[in-house]
């Protein structure tokens, strides 16, 4: 980045640049600079630009499809698993996203195949992995050439050009002095930001020890480059590295100062030159994307619909830029694709035309780790199974085994068909035991000799089996229908005697079929800690049939909505508004579907409602109304502080005399600390409720599960 600052004093002192060659983050600059940019408005995206983001190929969350979100906030550790071996990654980042900010930037020269062509003629230098020999690039597509000259070791992943794969120039040349001197040029500005030797004490990475080793042999060799260059320029950045992303702008200050002490120098050269400097209004950028065709190589397991359906593209049509990241991102974010390469062409009638060319991940199968604790399921460890193209190509087969207090399963298939309609098979088993109030179980008869009892044990457990149909609906909608088979079980320890003389009361043992339907919307920019966006998710169930001790079934629907809006209202603090309510419809003889109502931090199921102020499974009702405002202080990092307050109604038929609105039933108000961690949210909580006059704890450590 120091490169920046050196440039801008270069164009104030009228210098014009004739000819470039650049390596590594050189390359980068030096790409952008030919391409038709300035000092000052490369100096602008660099500091626009958040590079730890960028690099960690972290991808916003609400450019996530909502398997993507589903996953990522549910297991703590993934692992690439094959061959009964688990391995690595073997970089930090795929430069997915590096790769997609310098399309953009470069979009207005995408048709130019050989970069003399460009405004200013360019060259990089890029490592061949293979022989270890330097290769310069000056042809082909700039980003992908750019990229293979800065794909660091262990940093980013190798770039494939051609039957060739290449990393980081800097390992082989990183000031390719001798290849502009074999262009013709007659006069050379060099700017060294090449490390100097650094003592055991700062080599504290691995990225730290790579780069010492390179620079072995790459000092020596500047002794006679420097000799070859006629003004040289070396910013001080020794109390830098190669990551010092929050440091930018001192880098690029820099570069700018030791580009001053050689000002003079600068001038004279200008003085020299014949034509005018160029033009720094060149680039005229559009946010707007005219697309007129899509091609696709390198797809061999994965179709055209599915990449399309993830790009969010049909064709032709108009889309943002913003748009394009975002489908380019939902494509990356499946993890089948080490690398999506594509490039600009102009249709020659005002259009683009998107060649994309990709390549498979050879990975198919990932180990996956979670944990969690929460008042309700206690501890759990999560560990799970991903299988990839198991039966047909665009399929994930997704196996959890939970332990712990409470031993519980997930298991899910699903073929995504991108644009089309996906099916999917879902089984999960869940089940919790907890002690409970007498009211809460007041659903069956009771004789005068139980009223005394102030708590009871609830065991609970639930089987459910859904098949299903999925897709898109205005690109943002995901709209679903589906069979389900649920089975439910819950009984008592505390009280009675069942049919086979043992020591409990059963409730339930039923197996219902129905039918189902849903609708979601998703644009938070985070699960547990929303600073902005939008939350939508609506179910219907209908059920139809029941085969068990339930003989009193009648068929029945179940409806259940939830809205959030999620906003900043000042510097690192938000504000959360959540509505949601259900309804039972015709379902009065079918108490084992009532919502549990109570705690916080547990994973939220088909009739579990977390409520402040009250403990978990503290209220029972066929109908629920609920609204809750949160406030997050994000004051330090990932750590905040949050105040809530929450109201509700529970209870049964709410809306058949207007009981939902006459009174606010009850009310809790809760302050906690959050901490954002790689193992989920860790949170604790006080609350209280002013109705019963009591106060709550809640600890919930990682993703809920």
């Amino acid at each position: 980045m120091a490169h920046i600052g050196a440039l801008k004093v270069i164009e104030e002192t009228g210098v014009r640049i004739d000819y470039i060659g650049g390596t590594s983050t050189g390359a980068i600059v030096g790409g952008l600079y030919a391409s038709g940019y300035s000092a000052t408005q490369i100096d602008s995206i660099f500091r626009a630009v958040n590079f730890s983001q960028l690099i960690q190929d972290e991808i916003p969350r609400s450019a996530k499809t909502f398997f993507e979100k589903y996953e990522s906030e549910r297991y703590a550790l993934t692992l690439p698993f094959n061959n009964f071996k688990i391995s690595l990654p073997t970089s930090i980042s795929k430069g997915q996203n590096m790769y997609n900010l310098f399309s953009k930037l470069t979009a207005h020269v995408g048709d130019i195949e050989n970069f003399k062509d460009l405004p200013i003629p360019f060259f990089c230098i890029a490592t061949n992995i293979e022989s270890g020999k330097e290769t310069v690039l000056n042809k082909g597509y700039l980003p992908r050439a750019v990229a293979a000259s800065s794909a660091l070791p262990t940093l980013f992943n190798p770039v494939k050009l051609g039957d060739s794969i290449y990393v980081d120039g800097g390992v082989t040349n990183n000031y390719p002095v001798e290849e502009l001197r074999l262009m013709g040029v007659d006069f050379i500005i060099g700017i060294d930001v090449q490390d100097t030797l650094k003592t055991r004490n700062d080599l504290k990475s691995a990225i730290e020890i790579l780069g010492q080793v390179g620079n072995y042999s790459a000092i020596e060799a500047m002794i006679e480059k420097r000799k070859n260059t006629d003004i040289y320029i070396r910013p001080n950045i020794t109390d830098f590295s190669v990551v010092s992303f929050r440091e930018k702008s001192e880098i690029i200050a820099a570069g700018l100062n030791e580009a001053l002490s050689v000002k003079n120098q600068l001038i004279k050269l200008a003085a020299k030159q014949k034509r005018a400097p160029r033009n720094e209004e060149i680039v005229n950028f559009s946010d707007s994307l005219i697309i007129s065709g899509i091609q696709i190589d390198g797809n061999s397991h994965y179709t055209r619909s599915y990449i399309l359906g993830k790009l969010k593209l049909r064709i032709p049509s108009t889309t943002s830029w913003e748009e394009f990241s975002e489908g380019v991102n939902n494509l990356s974010a499946t993890n089948n694709f080490q690398k999506i390469n594509y490039r600009f062409i102009s249709d020659k009638k005002g259009g683009l035309i998107i060649k994309f060319d990709v390549v498979e991940s050879e990975n198919r199968s990932s180990f996956r780790l979670g944990a969690h604790y929460d008042d309700l399921y206690k501890t759990a460890v999560l560990v799970n199974y991903t299988q990839k193209r198991l039966l047909t190509n665009n399929d994930i087969t997704s196996f959890d085994i939970i332990v712990g207090d409470n031993l519980r399963y997930n298991f899910d298939y699903f073929i995504d068909k991108g644009y089309y309609w996906s099916i999917g098979f879902n089984s999960n088993y869940n089940t919790f035991d907890e002690n409970v109030n007498l009211d809460f179980i007041r659903a069956i008869e009771m004789t005068d000799s139980q009223t005394d009892i102030n708590s009871l044990n609830f065991q609970y457990a639930e089987l459910t089996n859904q098949i299903y149909l999925q897709s898109f609906f205005k690109r943002t909608f995901l709209i679903g229908v589906g069979i389900e088979h649920k089975w439910k079980e819950y009984f008592s320890k505390t009280i009675g005697i069942d049919q086979n003389n043992e020591p409990r009361t059963v409730f339930d043992d039923t197996n219902y079929i129905g039918a189902l339907g849903y609708i979601i919307y998703d644009s938070f920019d985070h699960k547990f800690f929303p600073t902005k966006g939008f939350y939508f998710k609506g179910n219907f169930n209908f059920y139809f049939y029941a085969n068990g001790i339930n003989k009193n079934f009648n068929e029945f629907s179940i409806g259940r909505a939830k809205l959030g809006y999620a906003k900043t209202i000042f510097k690192n603090i938000s504000a959360l508004i959540e509505a949601e309510g259900g309804l039972n419809i015709g379902g009065d003889a079918t108490k084992s579907f009532d919502f549990f109502v109570g705690g916080y931090g547990y994973k939220v199921s088909s009739n579990l409602v977390p409520l402040y102020g009250y403990k978990d499974l503290n209220l029972r009702g066929d109908t629920f109304l609920k609204a809750t405002i949160t406030f997050n202080y994000n004051f330090y990092k990932k750590i905040y502080f949050t105040t809530s307050a929450n109201i509700a109604n529970v209870g049964d038929n709410l809306f058949d005399d207007n009981k939902w609105i006459d009174a606010i039933d009850y009310s809790g108000y809760a302050v906690g600390l959050g901490w954002d961690t790689f193992l989920g949210p860790i949170e604790t909580k006080y609350s209280y409720s002013p109705e019963i006059e009591k106060s709550a704890w809640y600890v919930s450590v990682g993703y809920r599960f």
